[in-house]
């Protein structure tokens, strides 16, 4: 867990927030043990801003990689308090991760509260609801 949240920390700087000066970074741990990394990357018009656990899952999908690769996702910021994911982000990772893959939501002093991705969403809009 610690060299997850290393590896999040390191990529925090990178965070396109001027906007909202709220930097977020995530890093995603692979079955493997490889690790992909994204920022939060903000645009003037808000709507078109992505969050960094988007930016991780897409990048990691782009790689090819699929839900039954990803063993945890971890979310850090510069906050005192833990900061979870927004719906948007919950609404993804429930279609990209497997139900009870870990997700790691961590503060600046690097506590960290778990859940499983189910208990994110438990409700979740699926393929299954089409």
């Amino acid at each position: 867990m610690n060299k997850l949240y290393e590896e999040a920390k390191k990529v925090l700087n990178n965070s396109y927030s001027q906007y909202s000066n709220f930097k977020v970074a995530a890093a995603i741990r692979l079955k493997n043990g490889k690790i992909i990394t994204g920022v939060n990357v903000e645009n003037a018009s808000y709507g078109l801003s992505n969050c960094a656990e988007r930016t991780a899952l897409f990048t990691a999908y782009s790689q090819g990689v699929r839900k039954a690769d990803i063993a945890e996702l971890l979310i850090t910021t510069e906050q005192e308090d833990f900061v979870s994911p927004c719906g948007a982000c919950r609404q993804v990772i429930n279609e990209l991760m497997e139900k009870d893959a870990l997700v790691h939501m961590t503060n600046k002093h690097g506590e960290i509260k778990t859940v499983n991705v189910h208990d994110l969403l438990p409700f979740a809009f699926s393929e299954d609801d089409l």
